[in-house]
């Protein structure tokens, strides 16, 4: 199945009451792991793609050629869209030339009417190629490839402001970070979520941040609108356990140095389990 754009995916997501996992991808190895749960799953899937990563992975282009192959020879089924994760305005546009099917344009640390402008030319150009478009309002807290955000929560006006230009989906600040939540975080705020919903209407909401939200958290937010949840960290984390505890064992050393065939399988096992967790958290499993 060829890439799709998010439209319809989150669209049934929002009627549906669940949300779909973006879970970002970093090499090879991530992409094959989360494409083949959600195919046993039967769950749609967006594979996010960070600026920082689509360097580390040798280019935009690179990354489409990639997945694209995957989709064939894996014979995936389900939905999967291709999307850029907190892009810049000019990372967003070298994407949609790249192929990808979707893509974010964060304009959160912009005033508000150039975030409006920007985002609106880019709505325009999405449109144009059948492409989903996610922007933001309110900065997410945390670091995202250097961008640093306070976690402060989007006001409901200027999110209506970029949603009636006509985006897909919406990113908006509710007291989510990114990375590790800290002990004294004060959760995420409801308030701000259902006032957000009741200016947006029908359009489907965003939740960056996923990793280490109580799952409470997580099914309240769904009701309130969310549609989409972002999951990198607990990825990361359960990756780097899985590797560095097959290394320190000495599982592989045959005497001439790691197989990294072999080395990196059981991280990789590690993410099918944790991207199968959190689908199943967010109902999205047997909804492609």
């Amino acid at each position: 199945m060829p890439l799709v754009n998010a439209k319809e995916m989150l669209t049934k997501a929002k009627a549906g009451h669940y949300a779909v996992g973006q879970f970002n991808i970093n090499n090879l190895e991530w992409t094959k792991a989360i494409l083949l749960t959600a195919e046993e799953l039967k769950s749609p899937v967006i594979l996010g793609v960070s600026e920082g990563a689509g360097k580390y992975m040798c280019g935009y282009k690179t990354i489409v050629g990639m997945v694209n192959g995957m989709l064939e020879e894996l014979n995936i089924t389900v939905p999967v869209a291709l999307h850029l994760d907190h892009g810049s305005y000019e990372g967003a546009k070298k994407c949609i030339e790249a192929g990808f099917s979707s893509i974010m344009f964060d304009g959160s640390h912009y005033p508000i009417e150039e975030n409006f402008e920007k985002t609106k030319e880019l709505v325009g150009i999405c449109e144009e190629l059948g492409l989903s478009i996610e922007a933001e309002v309110g900065s997410i807290g945390g670091e995202e490839d250097g961008v640093v955000g306070m976690g402060e929560c989007a006001d409901p006006d200027e999110c209506k402001m970029i949603a009636d230009l006509g985006v897909t989906m919406l990113a908006a600040g509710i007291g989510n970070i990114h990375g590790v939540y800290p002990a004294n975080w004060p959760g995420l705020s409801f308030e701000t979520l259902d006032a957000i919903q009741a200016k947006t209407g029908s359009m489907p909401l965003v939740l960056h941040g996923g990793t280490g939200i109580p799952d409470d958290m997580i099914r309240k937010a769904i009701s309130l609108g969310v549609s989409k949840i972002n999951v990198n960290t607990e990825c990361q984390l359960v990756f780097a356990e899985a590797t560095r505890a097959y290394i320190e064992a000495g599982k592989d050393k045959q005497g001439k140095g790691f197989d990294p065939r072999k080395l990196l399988a059981p991280g990789t096992e590690a993410i099918k389990a944790k991207v199968k967790e959190k689908m199943e958290i967010f109902g999205s499993v047997g909804k492609a």
